[in-house]
């Protein structure tokens, strides 16, 4: 019988073959690399998701737990969407990262977390949602006055039945509203039915 695992440690086997795709095993990944040739943090400190999954079905628990390479995963899922078992590498790395004490992890990442707690928006930047409905209509009417083939461009927010919801970059309208435009002026031209929300609006 293998002896309980400390308080602050996960069995990272267990925990990757608990999050497996219904049909989906480790012994049938034929090691195509894909997760890994993906990844934008593919080899930092030295590993890449398949690493990480090979280090957690060799039950490499304590240095799995310690490795920084969890923070420097963006959690943007490639690997899944690339792996033909759909394995989503991003889910273990965030069990991975729940163990780690607060002070020890990334003090930006840290912040952002706690900024988006504070007010409904979920906005990283601390963009309140009242904030960011007027940067968003002040930024539209500059749009329309500046560029005459989008004067009747319309940038909803809190539209009912659209056919989808945009969540913003909060760095974006807390810094530079106009990098937003460009991507108004892509869904005006070809038509797209989207809305912003003003509650929960950031990315």
């Amino acid at each position: 019988m293998n002896a309980p695992l400390p308080s602050n440690q996960i069995d990272f086997m267990a925990a990757a073959r608990a999050l497996l795709p219904e049909g989906a095993s480790y012994d049938s990944c034929v090691g195509c690399g894909l997760c890994a040739s993906g990844c934008p943090a593919a080899g930092i400190h030295g590993i890449d998701p398949r690493r990480f999954i090979n280090m957690a079905m060799l039950g490499m628990n304590e240095a799995l737990s310690k490795t920084p390479w969890v923070w420097a995963c963006t959690q943007c899922k490639r690997c899944a969407y690339v792996c033909p078992m759909g394995i989503d590498v991003s889910q273990l790395v965030g069990v991975a990262r729940s163990i780690w004490p607060k002070d020890d992890k990334p003090k930006g990442i840290v912040r952002s977390c706690e900024a988006q707690m504070l007010d409904e928006s979920t906005s990283a930047m601390g963009v309140r949602s009242e904030d960011f409905v007027e940067i968003v209509e002040e930024t539209a009417e500059e749009l329309r006055q500046s560029d005459p083939r989008f004067a009747d461009i319309k940038v909803p927010i809190d539209k009912v039945g659209a056919k989808f919801i945009v969540n913003q970059n909060s760095r974006e309208p807390a810094v530079e509203p106009e990098e937003m435009g460009p991507m108004w002026k892509i869904f005006d031209y070809v038509g797209a039915d989207w809305t912003y929300a003003s509650k929960g609006w950031a990315a």
